[in-house]
């Protein structure tokens, strides 16, 4: 039998404690332990992008990383992007522009654009195809999923400025 460990982790805002053998890949622990399916996993190597997540703020690969790397750190996924009342400005422009078909790749290039916006606001064209060039999608050829992002960064500016105060993203 295989040695577990302890993981404490914060998942959209919800505190976990499970144990894991040491093996145990990110984007399984979030699926098959939280039940938070909305992390796709497509490769299992890192190359296109689906099993996106948040880490301390930062976009990463949960198929690449291990369960017992998260301890004590803090994790979005696509769950937990939009408040319980209505969705984040990012998932509105997604279904505005019609940047999603299938929905296999949106849950992270969602959680891409977050970190994207997060780190720069107002991104050029190009710093989006930039930000979004982990991701594989095999149905939109990117156009709209660029315009969605170019909207949401709009809306979030708007609302920031409506707000008087930083949009948090």
């Amino acid at each position: 039998m295989a040695k577990r460990y302890p993981v404490r982790v914060k998942v959209n805002g919800v505190e976990y404690e499970r144990s894991v053998e040491g093996r145990r890949l990110l984007s399984d622990f979030l699926r098959e332990d939280l039940e938070l399916t909305g992390t796709h996993v497509g490769c299992e190597h890192g190359a296109c992008g689906a099993c996106t997540a948040l880490l301390n703020g930062q976009s990463i690969l949960s198929c690449l990383a291990l369960a017992v790397q998260v301890d004590g750190a803090e994790i979005l996924t696509v769950e937990g992007v939009a408040d319980e009342a209505k969705l984040h400005p990012i998932q509105e422009a997604f279904w505005e522009n019609h940047a999603l078909q299938c929905g296999f790749c949106t849950p992270g290039m969602i959680l891409s654009a977050l970190a994207l916006l997060k780190e720069n606001p107002r991104p050029t064209e190009e710093e989006i195809r930039v930000g979004i060039s982990g991701h594989i999608c095999r149905c939109t050829g990117y156009v709209n999923i660029v315009k969605a992002i170019q909207t949401a960064a709009e809306k979030m500016a708007e609302t920031s400025q409506t707000k008087g105060t930083v949009q948090n993203v």
